[in-house]
């Protein structure tokens, strides 16, 4: 199965999903990695990893819509079965979304659909709610609202810090993803076995 990944930082779920070495032997091919940031540390990760790298930035672009334009041409040579959206910081526009219906995949540190957004792991703290989690979903054009594939539940403890619960749940999330992909791979060529 071949996949994109869109990242816009550090790249720890780029780097479990990589180096995961199940994904590896179902069959996973990482065949680029997509990036909006020039200076994120996720580029190196890839070229470690010798996975091709495109960069673009968005100021660069007309639009937000000619930027994701720009995306799909890149990728259409390279017979992309899914995105996963792996700590990209934009929202998806209509254009990537026609051309990869049900095929975006995001990762989320919260439990949809409480707390969406980029603070989520912060305002569930602050909140004080008993638990949190990590959720999987497909993307839609709204913010963190398209259908649900999985969720992982991540208690909070009494006392914890705001940092301690950042490492749980980011040790959550290159699980779950992991897990998640591998369901893919595993549906994916049952698809491709019955054309």
């Amino acid at each position: 199965m071949k996949v994109a990944i869109f990242a816009s930082g550090t790249g720890s779920n780029f780097e479990a999903i990589a180096d995961h070495a199940g994904l590896k032997s179902a069959g996973l091919e990482i065949v680029q990695l997509v990036c909006d940031q020039p200076s994120a540390p996720v580029i190196v990760k890839a070229q470690d990893r010798e996975i091709p790298v495109t960069v673009l930035r968005p100021k660069q672009f007309a639009s937000r819509q000619v930027y994701e334009q720009a995306i799909v041409d890149q990728l259409a040579p390279l017979a992309v079965d899914y995105i996963l959206l792996a700590g990209y910081m934009r929202i998806i526009t209509p254009v990537l979304l026609k051309a990869y219906p049900q095929r975006i995949i995001n990762i989320h540190p919260a439990l949809l659909p409480a707390f969406p957004g980029i603070h989520s792991i912060e305002e569930a703290y602050q909140a004080q709610v008993t638990e949190t989690g990590v959720t999987i979903h497909y993307i839609d054009e709204g913010v963190d609202s398209g259908p649900i594939i999985a969720q992982a539940v991540v208690p909070l403890r009494a006392g914890e810090s705001l940092v301690a619960l950042e490492t749980r749940i980011h040790a959550t999330e290159h699980q779950l993803y992991p897990e998640v992909i591998q369901t893919l791979i595993k549906s994916n060529s049952k698809e491709h076995s019955s054309r």
